[in-house]
């Protein structure tokens, strides 16, 4: 029978890789193999006698075949499908019906009635006696999510579990009792303090729940400090926007004063062949001048958007009513409309206000940006320009061009 416990080995593998659907997480092939080692182990630790022995093992391999048939019945299915194949191999009738027996009484709820069905009953439960049997058990559960279509709670998994290992399960070989017994108690035991743990997580969870409940009957306004957060920080990025708009402005008035000099004063002589030399620094000169006005044009010059919006807009609040963009050319109606409803709804007003000092935020940081751009391109103009005009003038006039350099070096060193 050896040659033909080999052969059954290579067929169940092959079958339950195959057969079984892979949301059995649980009654899947390492399952089978686990049954297989602890029936061996009892049947090494119990000197179990040779035929008997192999009568075990063959029934271990076959004993949850039939989930290939589903969850239903699945005894009686392994019971069927070891009868096929050990009958194909020419298996004794004695034995065939000692295997099927042995498969039969793996059932939950059924008790053995003698000793070989003893062996089987507690190596099918062998886990409960592991230091893995959490693990194990929590494949079970989402098995039985996935297939029954089940959610079951950490809780409810717990008391069923706790009820199992200490009311409805038991040991009976004396094997499993020696060496398993302690390990089950164990096992208990951690489920009694996970259990204590999930009831106190419970408890706090439903005190959450009533003070919410009691939080929402009060009148959901914005607290002091909230309105007062809200206020100074709203006014502190105005006063920056207003800083940033006045420095663009001294920048754009001076080069407009700039570049009216320019026109007025250089420009005319340059039709004189004489001041050609001036030609070079004074397109200098103008450009960094007139790049100059360009940013600080676009440091302050504003984004309009689309000015409207619609009724899912402030239901699935997408639209921020605080900012003129989005409503200016909405009828008035519409606009006391939502905001009515905005200021019923407390998430939505905050949100309101966050989303203006978000995108508050990202205005000053394009106009902070640009300004230091324009100061930049303006720092660097000047000091390009100054120095093409010196070296212009003292291209055409080395002791003139001395003296303007000598006159602005004393100006630039103390």
């Amino acid at each position: 029978m050896e040659t033909l416990i080999v052969e059954v080995e290579k067929y169940v593998i092959d079958f339950l890789n195959k057969n079984v659907d892979k949301s059995y997480v649980y009654h899947n092939l390492t399952h089978t193999k686990s049954v297989v080692d602890s029936t061996k182990e009892i049947i090494e630790g119990m000197e179990i006698e040779e035929k008997p022995a192999q009568q075990l093992v063959i029934a271990a391999w076959f004993h949850d075949t039939g989930y290939a048939k589903g969850v239903e019945n699945h005894e009686e299915e392994s019971a069927r499908i070891a009868t096929e194949f050990l009958t194909q191999h020419n298996i004794a009738e004695e034995d065939l019906k000692v295997i099927t027996s042995l498969i039969l009484a793996t059932k939950m709820g059924s008790k053995p009635s003698n000793l070989l069905e003893e062996v089987i009953c507690d190596a099918d439960c062998g886990h409960i006696g592991s230091k893995n049997y959490q693990e194990v058990s929590e494949l079970l559960r989402k098995e039985i999510e996935l297939t029954q279509g089940e959610s079951i709670s950490e809780g409810e998994w717990l008391k069923e579990n706790i009820n199992f290992l200490s009311k409805r399960h038991k040991f009976y070989t004396s094997y499993a009792a020696k060496n398993w017994q302690k390990r089950k108690g164990k096992n208990l035991s951690k489920l009694l303090k996970s259990q204590n743990k999930v009831s106190r997580s419970v408890t706090k969870l439903k005190q959450k729940k009533a003070e919410l409940k009691f939080k929402k009957r009060k009148i959901e306004l914005p607290e002091r400090g909230i309105e007062t957060m809200f206020r100074v920080a709203l006014r502190n990025h105005i006063t920056l926007s207003d800083i940033a708009d006045t420095k663009a402005n001294i920048l754009l008035s001076v080069n407009a004063i700039i570049i009216s000099m320019v026109l007025s004063n250089l420009v005319s002589k340059l039709d004189n062949p004489s001041n050609d030399y001036l030609i070079y620094p004074t397109i200098i000169f103008t450009v960094f001048t007139v790049t100059s006005m360009v940013l600080s044009i676009l440091a302050t010059r504003p984004n309009v958007t689309s000015g409207k919006f619609t009724k899912e807009d402030v239901a699935n609040r997408k639209v921020n009513l605080l900012f003129f963009g989005n409503f200016h050319k909405m009828k008035l109606d519409e606009f006391e409309w939502a905001m009515g409803e905005m200021m019923q709804d407390r998430d939505y007003l905050y949100g309101s206000l966050t989303k203006d000092l978000y995108f508050l935020g990202l205005v000053l940081n394009r106009k902070y940006s640009l300004l230091r751009t324009t100061y930049t391109v303006f720092m660097i103009g000047i000091v390009v320009s100054v120095l093409s005009f010196v070296i212009a003038f003292y291209t055409r006039d080395p002791e003139a061009g001395r003296r303007i350099h000598e006159a602005t070096t004393a100006l630039l060193v103390p």
